[in-house]
């Protein structure tokens, strides 16, 4: 069974006899079920009965029903009621806007809104360039969707995609005091899309596009930086690369090789493959494979996307045509961003001497990571019940937070390369070890660290 997690809590009101044991027959009938107690508070209680709430983890929502059940075998046990911990938190939502100037008297009213507002659009109508200066424009970015690759779950569409979109701006506003907002679009026609965000684009100051499938997010976000004068960033693609890279820059440095030297075994060339292979090729590393369903993409054979296309054209010098496990013989590197269980711990094992592996598929990875820590030196993935989670969260809220402070119109590649130094540069010689190469999301000093970097490389 998966571990338990925070993502399938629950909380379960009983009522129980008011015995010495009561509550700690409650833990352990939910104990054997393999779920994790978090918590066993008594609502009330009388002289012959308590009411108990019991809130556990789980591994998954058949999970939760076992909890339920067991509790109801005990004897004289009534379960009152359940309540999904998750759905309560997104009981109307996760965000709010609220106004940043106090409001109290008609003074107030006036300078806020008429008649003194129409002197400031007057001055915005004259120069739109006061637009960052003097509106919402300076700290706010767009979170665009179309629901059409959310999570691990596809095309769900926009409606269902809107409580991440709705986390996304959650964790901008926490982590880097950056006003973002949920844009999610009942279209999935891509000159639509473009039409749409240019026509929005007057409010924000930028536009994190997420969750579109590939390979119409490129598109997109080529055509959009094309035609538009505020960044353009796809955390899929961009985000996720520039946590990977800076993570295996500190793994590197743990297991002491360098990036020119060693053979890395890519698995997954959609948007996030696609990213990290470029972020790679711009950071020194000479031998990278990158793996699709059918095999390694190799130069010269003919690649209708021309995503895929360069990458065969720009990586696997060794012109390796095998299966994604024949490419893990003698690879000192394994990132996967692609799907679960494709790999096993004899893959692992025939890798090198000091192996490095990646499993970042969520929310099963690619292999094990219990099994694969058995012979590779470093393991990471993207669940947060293991260590060296990849998380990019990391990445885009001091990202954004550098591009606007520095006005920023457009994002390069320098970029990229300067926001993943600054989240490594978080791990000191001190602190690195196979468990920790990567800072907690909690730092509060790598979305500073983040911004000063993406800034000084945008006014440079």
């Amino acid at each position: 069974m998966v571990a338990p997690s925070p993502g399938y809590s629950i909380t379960i009101r009983v009522q129980a006899p008011a015995t010495f044991t009561a509550t700690s027959d409650l833990a352990a009938a939910v104990a054997q079920t393999g779920a994790q107690v978090t918590a066993l508070d008594v609502v009330n209680s009388s002289h012959d009965h308590m009411v108990i709430d019991v809130s556990a983890n789980a591994a998954n929502t058949d999970h939760l029903d076992e909890i339920k059940a067991a509790l109801e075998k005990l004897d004289d046990v009534e379960v009152q009621k359940v309540s999904d911990r998750t759905f309560l938190m997104h009981l109307g939502g996760k965000i709010s806007i609220e106004p940043k100037v106090p409001l109290r008297n008609r003074d107030d009213l006036s300078r806020a809104y008429t008649p003194g507002v129409a002197r400031v659009c007057q001055a915005i109508a004259e120069n739109k360039d006061d637009a960052r200066r003097l509106t919402v424009k300076r700290n706010t970015v767009a979170v665009v969707t179309d629901g059409s690759a959310v999570l691990g779950l596809g095309n769900i569409g926009p409606e269902a995609a809107l409580p991440v979109m709705e986390g996304k701006a959650a964790l901008f506003k926490q982590f880097a005091d950056v006003d973002a907002w949920p844009v999610c679009l009942d279209t999935q026609d891509t000159e639509e899309i473009i039409s749409i965000v240019k026509a929005l684009a007057p409010v924000y100051g930028g536009v994190n596009l997420e969750d579109i499938a590939a390979p119409r997010c490129f598109e997109i976000e080529d055509r959009l930086r094309e035609e538009l004068d505020i960044p353009i960033f796809h955390d899929d693609q961009h985000g996720t690369a520039i946590v990977t890279v800076a993570a295996l820059q500190n793994a590197l440095r743990v297991v002491n090789k360098n990036i020119e030297d060693v053979r890395i075994v890519v698995s997954g060339v959609g948007a996030a493959g696609h990213a990290i292979i470029q972020l790679l090729v711009a950071s020194g590393a000479k031998n990278i494979i990158p793996v699709a369903r059918g095999g390694a993409l190799v130069r010269g054979e003919k690649y209708d996307d021309p995503h895929r296309a360069w990458l065969a054209e720009n990586t696997n010098p060794e012109a390796f045509s095998g299966s994604l496990k024949e490419a893990m013989v003698g690879s000192d590197v394994f990132i996967g961003v692609s799907a679960p269980n494709v790999l096993d711990e004899a893959d692992i094992e025939s890798m090198n001497d000091g192996a490095i592996v990646f499993a970042m598929a969520n929310p099963v990875p690619e292999v094990d990571p219990i099994a694969a820590a058995k012979h590779a030196a470093v393991v990471a993935t993207g669940r947060s019940d293991f260590p060296n989670q990849i998380n990019n969260v990391l990445a885009f809220p001091g990202f954004f937070r550098g591009l606007l402070d520095a006005s920023a119109s457009d994002i390069t590649q320098e970029m990229l390369l300067a926001a993943a130094e600054a989240i490594a540069s978080r791990v000191s010689e001190e602190q690195l070890n196979p468990g920790f190469i990567i800072p907690s999301v909690f730092d509060p000093t790598v979305a500073e660290a983040v911004a000063t970097a993406v800034a000084d490389v945008a006014q440079r």
